[in-house]
């Protein structure tokens, strides 16, 4: 769990939590989605099961693309009004610089801090830079534009709708804790997102997941099978469910050292 000391500063690098994953076990997370992502979190018990992911407004722009899973690289964005002080404000160059800070595969999280919002985070330009420099998607409380462009970039985004402007575009602060969707979200969390919508995988539990993954899917297997199974009967199905919920009681007590 993150923790900050109360009017302390604030060190980002002491914010990242998530251990550096190898290669492999993202890409075994990317295998399913993030209802089973979720499923299994919450056999830990690390956290309330009402925590930990974000609300309806944050939506899949492209279903299609499936799971994406990456390190949190967050930034806050407004595009209401002129620049005003414009010195003092970041720019795509310096998100850019900053991406080595998290510890692997930059997923791009940008919180709007305009309400309501008033102009696209994104469009087709930032969409195809954020891709050449390595981020496997985009996630923003804001709005996004050039829809066809940025799919066929193939860059997975997730937004809270389309606006056709940008506005006054303008990058603000780069890694610290933002607000997107009801969750915050801090520099080098790391995420799961698909077409469901978003969670993040708390670190404690991180190079443990894909794996019980796994293990969750076959125990759901047992009523998914014998639903489809043909033949059907309501003490048929009783005694595959009891089987499902023996097997994940186990599955719970084993993750959990009970």
């Amino acid at each position: 769990m993150h923790r900050l000391a109360a009017g302390g500063p604030c060190n980002t690098m002491d914010l990242m939590s998530a251990p550096q994953l190898s290669g492999e076990t993202l890409s075994k997370l990317c295998q399913y989605d993030t209802p089973t992502v979720c499923n299994v979190i919450e056999l830990f018990g690390v956290r309330p099961q009402t925590d930990g992911y974000m609300d309806a407004r944050i939506k899949a722009c492209f279903p299609e693309m499936g799971p994406i899973c990456g390190y949190a690289s967050t930034a806050t964005f407004r595009s209401a009004l002129e620049p005003w002080g414009a010195g003092a404000y970041g720019t795509l160059d310096d998100q850019l610089a900053r991406f080595g800070e998290v510890p692997g595969p930059p997923l791009v999280v940008v919180q709007d801090l305009d309400s309501p919002t008033k102009s696209a985070t994104f469009g087709e330009v930032m969409a195809s830079t954020y891709k050449s420099f390595g981020a496997v998607g985009l996630i923003t409380s804001g709005a996004g534009r050039d829809l066809d462009q940025v799919r066929a970039v193939g860059l997975p985004c997730f937004a809270d709708g389309v606006i056709s402007s940008h506005g006054y575009p303008q990058l603000l602060e780069f890694q610290i804790p933002v607000h997107v969707g009801g969750l915050a979200v801090y520099p080098g969390d790391l995420v799961h997102a698909d077409q469901n919508g978003v969670t993040n995988i708390p670190g404690e539990i991180a190079g443990q997941v894909a794996d019980v993954c796994e293990e969750f899917c076959a125990a759901e297997a047992v009523v998914l099978d014998y639903c489809s199974g043909g033949n059907v009967t309501v003490e048929g199905f009783s005694v595959a469910r009891q089987e499902l919920g023996r097997r994940l009681q186990a599955l719970k007590q084993r993750v959990q050292g009970r």
